[in-house]
C-alpha cells in the first residue's frame, strides 16, 4: 500500500525536454510582430502629417484661380507678392534679429543661473526652484499688461528690444532648469582637478565644463529661437510700426474680415517654416541628446 509519506518523498518528475528544432529554423520570439503592423500605423500617421504641408505647397506654387490638385505649371508670383508688396522681406529680417538676440540672451542668462543652481547651495534654493516651476503655469497673455506698462515707462514700445526682453524672460525658467540638470551630470571632480592645476573657477568652467554642455546649450538655444520666431502676442502688442513687425504678425495681416489671399498666405507660411525646418535638420542630433540629458537629474 502506497502511503502519503511515500508519495511526498518521491522525487518530482523531470520536465519534458523541448522538442528538437529543425536545422536552420529560428524559434519565434513572443514579442516579434509582423512588419505590416508597424509600417501601417506609421504610414497612416505620415500621410496625415504630410497632407497639410502638401496643401500649403500646392496653394503657394499654383497659379491664382487654379483648382488643380497637381502644382503644374508652377509659379512664384505668390512668393514675389508677399516678399515685396506685403513686406515679408522686412518681417523676415526682424524675426531673424529677434530670434538670434533671444537665443544669445537666454543662453547666457540660463547658463549663469543653471550653474548657480547646480553647484551652489543657498537658503532659498528650493523656493527659487519652486518659483521657476510655478512660472511655467502662467500663460503669456497674463504678462501682456504688466510688460506693456513697464516698457511704456522705459519708452521701449515699438522697439524690437521690448520683444527680445519679453521673449527672454518668458523662456528663462525652463532654460535654467534644463541647463542646471545638464550641469549636474558633469562630474564635479573635473572642475576640482582643474583648480588643482591652477585654474580659477571661471577658467575651469570655460575649459572643462562648457565644452561638455554643447548639446544642452543647443537644445536651449534652439528652443528659445523657435519660440521667439513663432510667438505672436508680444510682437502684436509691443510693435505698432509695420516696419518693426515680425513674420507671425505679417501672416495675420494677410487675413481680413472680407477675404483671404490663400496663395499669399501659403507662400508666407512657407517663408516662415523653411528656416525653422532647416535649423532643426542640422541640430536634431544635439537637440535630442540635450533634452534627454537635461531632463535627468545627475
Amino acid at each position: 500500500m502506497i502511503t502519503k509519506e511515500a508519495v511526498a518523498a518521491a522525487p518530482a518528475p523531470a520536465p519534458a525536454a523541448p522538442a528538437p528544432m529543425r536545422p536552420g529554423k529560428k524559434r519565434p520570439a513572443w514579442d516579434e510582430v509582423p512588419r505590416w503592423q508597424i509600417y501601417l500605423p506609421l504610414g497612416i500617421y505620415l500621410v496625415f502629417t504630410l497632407i497639410p504641408f502638401y496643401w500649403i505647397l500646392l496653394f503657394a506654387v499654383r497659379p491664382a484661380g487654379s483648382t488643380s490638385l497637381v502644382p503644374w505649371p508652377m509659379t512664384t508670383e505668390h512668393f514675389e507678392k508677399v516678399w515685396t508688396d506685403r513686406g515679408f522681406g522686412t518681417y523676415f529680417t526682424n524675426s531673424v534679429y529677434v530670434g538670434l538676440a533671444t537665443l544669445v540672451m537666454t543662453t547666457l542668462v540660463a547658463l549663469a543661473g543653471g550653474y548657480a543652481l547646480a553647484r551652489f547651495d543657498f537658503k532659498i534654493k528650493r523656493v527659487f526652484m519652486l518659483a521657476l516651476l510655478c512660472s511655467q503655469f502662467v500663460p503669456g497673455a497674463l504678462l501682456l499688461v504688466p510688460l506693456f506698462e513697464i516698457f511704456a515707462g522705459l519708452q521701449m514700445i515699438n522697439s524690437l528690444g521690448s520683444v527680445i526682453i519679453a521673449e527672454t524672460v518668458f523662456q528663462l525658467p525652463l532654460s535654467i532648469i534644463l541647463i542646471s540638470n545638464f550641469i549636474k551630470n558633469v562630474p564635479y571632480s573635473l572642475e576640482e582637478a582643474a583648480w588643482v592645476d591652477g585654474c580659477g573657477r571661471f577658467r575651469a568652467f570655460r575649459i572643462v565644463v562648457l565644452p561638455l554642455l554643447r548639446p544642452g546649450l543647443i537644445a536651449v538655444g534652439s528652443f528659445a529661437f523657435v519660440h521667439s520666431w513663432n510667438h505672436f502676442l508680444f510682437a502684436l502688442m509691443f510693435l505698432n510700426n509695420q516696419h518693426k513687425q515680425t513674420i507671425p504678425v505679417g501672416l495675420n495681416s494677410l487675413m481680413s474680415a472680407d477675404s483671404v489671399d490663400l496663395g499669399a498666405l501659403a507662400a508666407g507660411g512657407i517663408v516662415a517654416a523653411v528656416p525653422v525646418v532647416i535649423v532643426f535638420a542640422f541640430i536634431q542630433k544635439w537637440l535630442i541628446t540635450g533634452f534627454s540629458a537635461g531632463a535627468v537629474k545627475g
